[in-house]
């Protein structure tokens, strides 16, 4: 996962004469080894495959949570070489006076490393602040952290570092639990590797269910706080 080296890659790829493709969701070599890349187009709205027939070598950058990450291999590490530069400043080279240094703590929802995630989608429209707190004492008994779809977040239901799909965090938990999410292509993408994903949603249609281990048809105000109670009584019967 080297999506942190955007800008490297755009400097080695004029060295190297070739090109690259970024924030890629997903990559295959077909039979004549042309790599084929898969990343979000239109501001998200449509998938394109890439591929680079004419140059070499193919490079691309892939989004966090693609790839399984790989333990580091200390026999192929680089040997750094570290210099000493004195630097010697006067009054008169500092032209920025720092009056005061202010830290605010931050907390972050770690959606790529969490092995339950529960989201919600348009579909807590009705009642945004309910439909959030039934997504959290749902993830809170699981053990888990709450996701949501590009839709939820767009509606200003929650914040943007929830947002699982193509433009936001790709994931592979344990447990996937979409509320109230149709399942559009960006955000199945994100998510549909998945070892279980349970979907609840009144739309028996829905394009969630394509990709759902369980699928459940009814209302989320109703059916998750029911599915709570009973995980519950599961755990506590253990």
């Amino acid at each position: 996962d080297c999506t942190h080296l955007d800008v490297d890659v755009e400097k080695y790829k004029k060295f190297l004469k070739t090109t690259s493709t970024i924030d890629v969701d997903n990559t295959k070599f077909e039979e004549n080894t042309n790599l084929k890349m898969t990343r979000p187009a239109f501001g998200g709205h449509l998938m394109a495959t890439i591929i680079c027939p004419r140059f070499r070598p193919q490079m691309s950058t892939v989004r966090p949570g693609v790839m399984e990450t790989q333990a580091f291999d200390q026999a192929g590490a680089s040997k750094v070489v570290i210099e000493k530069c004195p630097v010697q400043l006067s009054p008169a080279d500092i032209h920025v006076k720092i009056e005061s240094i202010e830290k605010t703590a931050q907390k972050l929802v770690d959606l790529i490393g969490a092995d339950v995630i529960v989201s919600v989608g348009r579909g807590i429209s009705k009642d945004p602040d309910k439909g959030i707190q039934i997504a959290q004492e749902l993830a809170d008994t699981l053990g888990g952290v709450v996701g949501a779809s590009r839709a939820a977040v767009d509606s200003g239901y929650i914040s943007q570092d929830h947002q699982v799909g193509q433009t936001g965090k790709t994931v592979h938990p344990r447990i996937y639990i979409a509320l109230g999410i149709s399942g559009a292509i960006q955000h199945k993408a994100g998510m549909q590797d998945s070892q279980c994903i349970i979907a609840v949603n009144k739309n028996k249609d829905a394009p969630i269910f394509e990709v759902a281990t369980y699928g459940i048809v009814g209302d989320l105000f109703q059916t998750a706080p029911l599915l709570n109670e009973s995980i519950k009584a599961i755990l506590a019967s253990k």
